[in-house]
């Protein structure tokens, strides 16, 4: 959403925003949290860092287009509500899985 964001107050149009907002977010599906030792330090604001630098690179992309892509932004919203469901929950910002126990 930051791309979009991003995009709009770079004077994009609707169509880019929406595009941009899509090529954030389905470079981003699927990623696990698992903060180490419980706290967000470790590997959150890292993570959040790269996804700022990753906003800005799609809203860049966004606007270098018309707004069309292959992908919709419902499309990856959908996907984004599936893989969270399927996703096992000690992956869910729990401490209990990935990095946190490795």
């Amino acid at each position: 959403m930051s791309a979009a964001a991003f995009t709009a107050v770079m004077g994009g149009t609707p169509a880019q925003v929406e595009n941009a907002a899509e090529i954030g977010m389905e470079h981003n599906l699927g990623l696990t949290c698992d903060p180490v030792d419980g706290l967000v330090q470790i590997p959150c604001i890292e993570r959040n860092a790269l996804g700022a630098v990753k906003a800005v690179t799609a809203a860049q992309l966004a606007l270098q287009g018309d707004g069309s892509h292959r992908v919709s932004l419902d499309q990856v919203i959908e996907t984004m509500r599936q893989t969270g469901q399927d996703m096992m929950s000690k992956y869910k910002e729990t401490s209990q899985g990935g990095l946190a126990v490795n």
